[in-house]
């Protein structure tokens, strides 16, 4: 909603400014199909060339995240850490009995309480790997908190291929804007031989391109980059709460203080509460 709103504000405040300084629309209205055309499709003709096609679907659904923002909201992390908690207990307990979680979660009593984690390749792979190579005595807390952040990196660098596109974009934009412009002199100086009124909406039209080029730059473009961005970060926190409750078990702690430890690590907003984490984990073994 914020997203919506901002863009909206923008807009208000870009023409509305215009017009009550005597500006009038019809010469942007009658160029904008043109220039839109020219700067828009040789902005994603070369994004194609560069980029693969699912790099191209990846970064439209990214897009999308614009308005929605992160993927993990705070009943997520909630889940997570009920999941994680079960599965640590059931390691401590029954190592044994654990094998049938983490090779087959799909199947899990536990994962398929949550469908929204299982349904989550990287989050499944960093906790099932994980505790697989644990139970196979690859469990020395250090080498496992590096090859985690290794993983977790390597996630980071894969999401955020969508911010490093659009901000590409949003570089190349007024550079467009220019080449729309120049193009838009061309075509005046074809008819220089035209009465002052006619070449002024011509040279108008032209400089439509450049203002196009840098207001979608700057106005759109980039602040999408940045907002997308700032869901990745806040969707690789996800994965580093994993990290830290699984570090803090192969160090021995107990159950209860490898998710608090985890909890704190949560950024605020989605941090679920001492009370309310205590309370969710009371109702498991309630209905165990």
């Amino acid at each position: 909603m914020i997203a919506l709103a901002g863009i909206a504000f923008t807009f208000v405040m870009v023409f509305g400014g215009y017009l009550l300084a005597g500006g009038k629309l019809g010469i942007i209205l009658k160029s904008l199909p043109f220039e839109l055309m020219m700067i828009g499709g040789a902005a994603v003709g070369a994004f194609a060339v560069g980029n693969s096609f699912d790099s191209l679907k990846q970064t439209g659904k990214d897009t999308l995240k614009v308005f929605k923002g992160s993927e993990w909201k705070a009943e997520d992390y909630n889940q997570l850490l009920q999941v994680l908690y079960q599965l640590i207990s059931v390691a401590r307990k029954n190592p044994v009995g654990l094998e049938a979680h983490i090779d087959n979660p799909e199947e899990s009593e536990i994962f398929t309480q949550f469908p929204r984690i299982l349904k989550d390749h990287a989050a499944l792979d960093i906790i099932c790997d994980t505790l697989r190579s644990a139970s196979m005595n690859y469990d020395d807390p250090m080498q496992v908190e590096e090859l985690l952040d290794k993983k977790i990196d390597e996630t980071r660098h894969h999401r955020e291929h969508s911010v490093h596109g659009l901000q590409s974009i949003a570089d190349g934009l007024p550079a467009l804007g220019i080449v729309a412009a120049v193009l838009g002199v061309i075509k005046t100086m074809g008819s220089i031989d035209q009465p002052p009124k006619v070449l002024g909406k011509l040279i108008g039209g032209a400089l439509v391109g450049t203002f196009l080029g840098v207001f979608l730059a700057y106005c759109l473009v980039a602040p999408f980059a940045s907002k997308v961005k700032a869901a990745v970060d806040d969707d690789i926190n996800f994965y580093r709460a994993i990290k830290e409750v699984l570090v803090s078990h192969l160090h021995q702690h107990p159950p209860k203080i490898c998710l608090e430890v985890a909890r704190q690590s949560i950024p605020h907003h989605f941090r679920p509460g001492f009370s309310e984490l205590d309370d969710a984990l009371r109702s498991l073994k309630n209905h165990a």
